[in-house]
C-alpha cells in the first residue's frame, strides 16, 4: 500500500517507494465501487470535451461532467492498482497506465475500461501515456522503461527511448509542444524530444540537475517544466534554451495547467499552489492551510476556481486573481 505521506511514490518518479510485490493485487480483479473514491488519491487528470476523469490509486477512476463539482466512479475498472497518468484522444478513447505495468483502454470515454497489459514479474510503475495518433501509442515508465501500441492501446511491445539510449532515467511525464513535437520531462536534469512523432527521443540540456515531474505547453508556443525544490524553467525555441522560472518557493511542483484566460496554476507538495499572470515568467506562492499535497490540477467551474487532485483525493481551490488564493 502507498505510504500517504510519501505520496511521491506513484506521481513523483524521482522517489523509489513503489509498491511492494508482496502487497501487489492481482490485476484481473475489479476496482471496488466505493462513495469514498473521490477522497483517495488521485494522481493524474484528463479534461476532454464536456469530462473531467481522474485516476488514482485501487484502479479508482472517477468522472465529472461539470467541472469537477460532483463526480461518479467508473463502472467497470480491471485492475485495483494504482493508476497513476490518463490520456484521451478524443471524446471517447482513452488509455490509463499504472504500477506493476498496467495498462487499461477505454472507448467509451471512461466509463468503462478493459485490461491491455500488466507485467507484474517487472514490478515498476509507468508513469505517463500519450497518444501519438489514435493508433499510436507510447507509454513512459520508470528506469527508462517504454512501451509502445500501434492499434490503438489494444497491444503493447517494449521499445526503446531511442536507438542510442544508454541512460536508465525515470521518465515522468509527456506532452505536446506547439511544434507538435512530445516532450518527455524526466530525472537528472533531463527532457527528452521527439521531432519524429515518437520514432526516436534525443535529450536537451537543461541547467538544472534535478528531477523534473512535469511539463506543459503554454498558449503563448512557450514549453514549461518542473520538478523538485520549486525548480522550474520555461524555454520560447522549442527546447534549445532555458530560462529559471521566479516560483518564489522551495516546494516541489508535480503538475500544471493553464486557465482559458491565460492564468497559469501549479500544485505541488505540502500544500502548494502556485499561480502565473504573466505567462510563467513569474509565480506567486499560496501554502494551503491543510498542507495537502497535489498530484494535479484542472480548470474548475468557472476561472476562479481550480480542481486539485491528491494525497486526499478532490479539492477545490479559489484563486483570487488579484494573485492571492483561498482554500476550501
Amino acid at each position: 500500500m502507498i505510504n500517504r505521506l510519501v505520496i511521491a511514490a506513484a506521481f513523483v518518479a524521482g522517489m523509489s517507494a513503489f509498491t511492494p510485490a508482496a502487497q501487489a493485487i492481482e490485476p484481473y480483479e475489479q476496482a471496488m465501487k466505493s462513495r469514498l473514491a473521490k477522497d483517495a488519491l488521485l494522481l493524474d487528470v484528463a479534461v476532454v470535451g464536456a469530462s473531467t476523469i481522474a485516476v488514482g490509486e485501487y484502479g479508482h477512476v472517477i468522472i465529472s461532467s461539470d467541472n469537477g463539482v460532483t463526480w461518479n466512479q467508473a463502472e467497470d475498472v480491471p485492475t485495483r492498482n494504482t493508476l497513476t497518468s490518463v490520456a484521451f484522444f478524443d471524446d471517447l478513447n482513452g488509455v490509463a497506465v499504472g504500477h506493476d505495468m498496467t495498462i487499461i483502454r477505454t472507448t467509451d470515454g471512461g466509463n468503462t475500461w478493459a485490461l491491455t497489459y500488466n507485467d507484474r514479474e517487472i514490478e515498476l510503475p509507468l508513469l505517463a501515456v500519450h497518444f501519438v495518433t489514435k493508433d499510436k501509442l507510447v507509454a513512459f515508465g520508470a528506469f527508462s522503461e517504454v512501451l509502445e501500441s500501434n492499434d490503438g492501446g489494444l497491444s503493447w511491445e517494449p521499445r526503446a527511448l531511442s536507438d542510442d539510449a544508454q541512460d536508465d532515467f525515470h521518465l515522468n511525464d509527456v506532452f505536446t509542444g506547439a511544434s507538435g513535437d512530445i516532450f518527455v520531462p524526466a530525472e537528472f536534469g533531463n527532457v527528452y524530444r521527439s521531432s519524429d512523432k515518437g520514432a526516436s527521443f534525443e535529450p536537451l540540456q537543461t541547467p538544472y540537475d534535478g528531477s523534473f515531474w512535469g511539463g506543459m505547453s503554454l498558449n503563448n508556443g512557450d514549453i514549461l517544466v518542473w520538478g523538485m525544490r520549486g525548480n522550474a524553467f520555461v524555454s520560447s525555441d522549442n527546447g534549445e534554451s532555458w530560462t529559471k522560472v521566479v516560483t518564489n518557493t522551495d516546494r516541489s511542483i508535480s503538475g500544471g495547467t493553464q486557465l482559458s484566460d491565460g492564468h497559469i496554476v501549479l500544485a505541488g507538495l505540502s500544500g502548494l499552489v502556485l499561480e502565473s499572470v504573466d505567462g510563467g515568467k513569474t509565480f506567486t506562492e499560496f501554502v494551503r492551510p491543510d498542507r495537502l499535497s497535489f498530484a494535479h490540477v484542472s480548470p474548475g467551474p468557472d476561472l476562479k476556481t481550480v480542481v486539485l487532485f491528491g494525497d486526499s483525493g478532490v479539492r477545490m481551490h479559489t484563486l483570487d486573481m488579484n494573485m492571492g488564493s483561498a482554500g476550501n
